[in-house]
């Protein structure tokens, strides 16, 4: 994999979110090893990238167990020899029930995925990135809107956005004395799979149902180069990209 000399990992590549931002990558000159559960949906991706697909790797990976993820970061360093840029982006959410009738199952397997499948990520890249020669690197964590204010019956996935905020800071505080920068992006309404729900109307804060509007999804592609592309002396800690009029900003 010639030619190229800038290197990132995206985790839940498969689709939405993280599909846009790996395809972003790849066009900004990046080599991508793409990660998610579903290798028919990783190479979906790479059927995405046309041309480019010859600068991925396809590396189903299970984020929550720990031996797969030290072996996903071990095929990646061996194939690119480096990392520049790990996006933290795979994520899960619960069925929306009532906050008493979620089940311990379901609030485990919420925090597996976005909490400690994203430990488990970054501590992997972190060893790579204070090794390597130059030095150093740049984390970004996908948090959320949820991050800032919950949706209706939304308890494990806000509360592990939350937790992704803390995450990203100890990263930043911690990590900085090796070069590496950490910050978070906070995505609102982006037109993937996941929002399809909103065009017919989801439940408010105050009980009605409504329509939201949505962002084109490659809108997060380009804010993820855009961070990546900093120096390692820069760092967005955190960025907040939106649908314009959604309902998240103001009372109501």
């Amino acid at each position: 994999m010639t030619d190229r000399h800038k290197f990132a990992l995206v985790t839940g590549a498969g689709s939405g979110i993280g599909r846009s931002a790996a395809l972003a990558l790849l066009r900004d000159g990046f080599k991508v090893a793409l990660v998610g559960r579903r290798a028919e949906a990783l190479e979906e991706t790479q059927g995405q990238a046309g041309d480019l697909a010859k600068y991925t790797l396809a590396l189903p990976c299970d984020v929550t167990d720990p031996a797969a993820v030290r072996a996903l970061f071990g095929a990646t360093l061996e194939a690119f020899g480096r990392l520049d840029v790990l996006f933290n982006n795979a994520g899960a959410g619960a069925p929306p029930v009532p906050f008493e009738d979620l089940t311990p199952a379901q609030w485990q397997a919420v925090v597996a995925v976005n909490l400690t499948g994203s430990f488990l990520c970054a501590q992997e890249a972190i060893k790579i990135m204070k090794a390597q020669d130059p030095r150093g690197g740049r984390i970004v964590n996908n948090g959320s809107i949820s991050a800032h204010a919950p949706r209706p019956n939304s308890a494990p996935y806000t509360a592990t956005k939350h937790a992704i905020t803390g995450l990203t800071k100890s990263i930043s505080l911690d990590c900085r004395k090796y070069d590496i920068a950490c910050g978070q992006i906070d995505i609102g309404n982006a037109a993937t799979e996941m929002t399809d729900r909103m065009t017919q109307g989801v439940p408010q804060a105050d009980g009605r149902i409504a329509v939201e509007p949505r962002m084109d999804v490659e809108e997060v592609g380009r804010a993820i180069v855009f961070m990546a592309g900093l120096p390692l002396d820069s760092n967005v800690q955190t960025m907040t990209i939106m649908a314009t009029k959604m309902p998240f900003v103001g009372r109501g």
